[in-house]
């Protein structure tokens, strides 16, 4: 080896002992975290395996500084794939919200098409009779529907064939690591194309319903009315035709396609896991289950429809829904924020620039706001009086600006969901189970270990009895 070729070998080492060096420096100056390694960053810390207090548990030493740790978590970004742009969210999300408000209105509105879901589901259900069932199945079927109500305009029947290959693949996404893969897929493509096992399963489910979603936009552009909008893609290849000229416009059919893929993981995602947990706890906890019941057959007796508008007149209702978003939250982060500036807090720098995800388990298991944090209690959202309280801690939405018109849209489907299976069945665990494992399975979402129910149809006496 030459002097020169060992001069340049020794130069770049040093070169990089000293990047190494000054960013081990410039760390004082930013919030506590994991280590940084080469190209990686801190994110190793959570790539290795995922728990609930994966970045709780590190910093519960006292002090101020351990707090900011605590609730946020710097992300690492490695392209333009990880995250899209500002510019480029906001033009989505003003898009998404405007089409929402549309839909919201006239008879077939959203709120009424969430309804007809509800019973829906209800009636697959009751085709148990009494029997033990996987509930996933099924929850998938109602949600997918309506998704495909609001994207597309179309509710399938549940023996549709392509429906059909929809659900399984979104339930074989659900089960293989779901958001969580294609978090991965977006940062290290070229690794995750490589895998074998459960992560290629999740992400062939993903590429299934991506050419769905494609198909019914060449569908929409082939036969659609611009004076007549009806749906999620209608409003978006409006908002395309508009903006054709504008060079800064984000809308096109590649994030058309994302956005409903999103709608579809995401969502579906959220509203099944949510409404598992919400299944097992009132199975787990039946003298629970059958006050929730009581208060709605006293406020509506057994034929009166209502909505998710009526949440006021069922306070104990209401305690028990926010007990299980909160003890039972779907997903470990909220939706990435970016710092619009530099801003120093408690004396440390958050660049501009700079992801920031709302640490859930932080907030939602706080000993220091809730009574019995990791217990389901509904107690959490009640006063003295029975009387529901709106807790300011109960920060699953967000606050302000940040709650979105797709978040409002998520409550109101899982309280329709939630009341109407109560109102129809009494949920037990079947035969001889007393307990069904409480911890969850953690990717990005929070998600129960599979398991078994009854779905006792009220009014079955014989059944009913045997249960309480």
């Amino acid at each position: 080896m030459s002097v020169i070729q060992l001069f340049s070998i020794a130069v770049l080492v040093g070169l990089l002992i000293l990047h190494f060096l000054r960013r081990l420096w410039s760390r004082k100056r930013y919030p506590p975290g994991p280590f940084p390694l080469p190209v990686f960053g801190g994110i190793w810390r959570i790539a290795i395996r995922l728990y609930q207090d994966t970045l709780t548990k590190p910093t519960k030493e006292s002090g101020k500084t351990e707090q900011l740790a605590r609730h946020f978590l710097q992300v690492a970004t490695f392209g333009k794939d990880v995250f899209s742009p500002v510019h480029i969210g906001k033009q989505q999300k003003q898009i998404g919200q405007a089409t929402l408000q549309q839909l919201g209105r006239g008879k077939k509105s959203v709120e009424h098409q969430i309804g007809e879901e509800a019973h829906r589901l209800a009636d697959i259900f009751a085709q148990a009779k009494g029997e033990p069932l996987d509930p996933l199945p099924p929850i998938i079927s109602a949600v997918s529907s309506m998704v495909c109500a609001t994207a597309f305009a179309r509710q399938y029947s549940i023996k549709d064939e392509h429906f059909r290959k929809l659900t399984e693949e979104l339930e074989r996404a659900l089960k293989s690591g779901g958001s969580f893969i294609y978090a991965l897929k977006r940062m290290f493509p070229l690794v995750m194309s490589c895998l074998r096992g459960p992560q290629k399963k999740a992400l062939l489910a993903r590429e299934f319903v991506l050419s769905l979603i494609k198909k019914e936009i060449k569908k929409h552009k082939e036969h659609r009315q611009p004076h007549e909008p009806q749906d999620f893609i209608d409003f978006y290849l409006l908002k395309m035709a508009e903006r054709k000229s504008d060079v800064t416009s984000t809308y096109n059919e590649e994030n058309l396609a994302e956005c409903i893929l999103d709608f579809f993981i995401t969502g579906v995602e959220t509203t099944a896991t949510t409404l598992q947990w919400a299944l097992l706890l009132m199975a787990t906890y039946p003298d629970i289950q059958d006050k929730v019941y009581k208060e709605m057959e006293d406020v509506f007796g057994p034929s009166q429809v209502f909505s998710h508008q009526d949440w006021h007149k069922l306070p104990y209702t209401s305690a028990v829904i926010h007990e299980i978003l909160r003890v039972k939250y779907a997903f470990l982060f909220r939706i990435v924020r970016q710092w619009a500036r530099d801003v120093n807090i408690l004396g440390f720098l958050i660049p501009k620039g700079t992801f920031i995800n709302p640490n859930l388990n932080s907030i939602l298991l706080d000993p220091k706001q809730w009574k019995t944090p990791e217990e389901f209690n509904p107690n959490h959202f009640l006063d003295t009086d029975a009387k529901f309280v709106a807790r300011k801690e109960f920060l699953l939405f967000g606050a302000g600006n940040s709650v979105s018109l797709e978040e409002h849209l998520a409550r109101a489907e899982f309280f329709a969901f939630f009341t109407t299976l109560l109102r129809a069945f009494r949920f037990q665990l079947p035969g001889e189970v007393t307990k069904h494992h409480q911890k969850a399975r953690v990717e990005l979402t929070t998600y129960p270990h599979s398991y078994e129910l009854c779905a006792v149809p009220r009014g079955n006496s014989s059944q009913t009895s045997k249960t309480q």
